[in-house]
């Protein structure tokens, strides 16, 4: 038999994986400044777009935060 669906702590677990991904974007952005002179461009465009891709999951993130949180107060 399948669980129930408890998404009482949804809200907190998205706001935990916004908070990971925007300090792996800024952990990015840091060794891009401090290395980008150094490393290959292929590598520097890897590292770019990764990041294109992290705030793209970051609003999504804040987009399904909005919707728990309206869930919740139903």
């Amino acid at each position: 038999m399948a669980k129930p669906d408890n998404r009482e702590d949804n809200v907190e677990h998205l706001q935990d994986a916004v908070q990971n991904t925007i300090e792996n974007f800024r952990e990015a952005e840091d060794y891009l400044e401090e290395f980008g002179d150094e490393i290959p461009a292929s590598e520097k465009e890897q590292i770019q777009d990764r990041n294109e891709r992290r705030k793209r999951s970051i609003s999504g993130f804040r987009e399904e935060i909005k919707d728990e949180a309206a869930h919740q107060g139903e």
